[in-house]
């Protein structure tokens, strides 16, 4: 009976632990791991303090070769445009620490976005840390912070991320940012992300 006891505790344990990285940044938190340092591609170490603005910080979780991330390219240039021009910062994080040595390389990282026209920060989360402190499990997975650093929106680009831009009905973060913005309550702060997951290690 005790030895029952005891793999039902070991179970509910591992459980708890493999749940606790997983769960989302609560709407208001403060920014986690504001201050570690992270490798861009353009071999710099920054921080997600250093990426940010004065109106504030998009964290994009990304990757190199999730079909969703190259579907939504066109949309991801399309919101860093409109963080540049409104003084938003915005950071790309790669945290598929599964394949850093093959297709979510630093190398490969480098040359995908010299590919795609990269004009802002991408960087390697190592051991995924911050998507563990984010509760971030997709590709593409998006994270607005206001000014004060507390995070005012999470979710998805926009509403329709698994399909055609054409057929888009609301754009979440663009609208996200306009609020923000304009010192509004963000009327939609969450929506469902669709992607790929997130490769951890273990």
């Amino acid at each position: 009976m005790k030895k029952i006891f005891s793999l039902v505790a070991l179970i509910l344990t591992i459980g708890l632990t493999a749940f606790s990285y997983n769960t989302e940044l609560p709407i208001g938190s403060p920014m986690p791991k504001a201050n570690m340092q992270m490798e861009d591609i353009s071999g710099k170490k920054l921080s997600l303090l250093d990426a940010k603005k004065v109106n504030g910080l998009l964290v994009m979780f990304s990757c190199n070769t999730c079909p969703y991330v190259i579907k939504n390219q066109p949309r991801t240039k399309e919101i860093a445009a409109f963080t540049e021009e409104n003084n938003i910062g915005i950071i790309l994080v790669n945290s598929n620490e599964a394949q850093r040595n093959d297709d979510d390389s630093f190398d490969a990282m480098k040359q995908y976005a010299k590919q795609q026209g990269y004009k802002w920060y991408y960087v390697t989360d190592n051991g995924s840390e911050l998507a563990d402190a984010f509760g971030a499990n997709r590709t593409p997975e998006c994270f607005l912070f206001n000014k004060t650093d507390k995070l005012v929106y999470h979710g998805a680009i926009d509403d329709n991320p698994g399909g055609e831009a054409s057929e888009v009905g609301r754009k979440h973060l663009k609208e996200a940012m306009n609020e923000m913005l304009a010192n509004k309550d963000v009327s939609v702060k969450t929506s469902r992300s669709v992607g790929c997951n997130i490769k951890r290690k273990g």
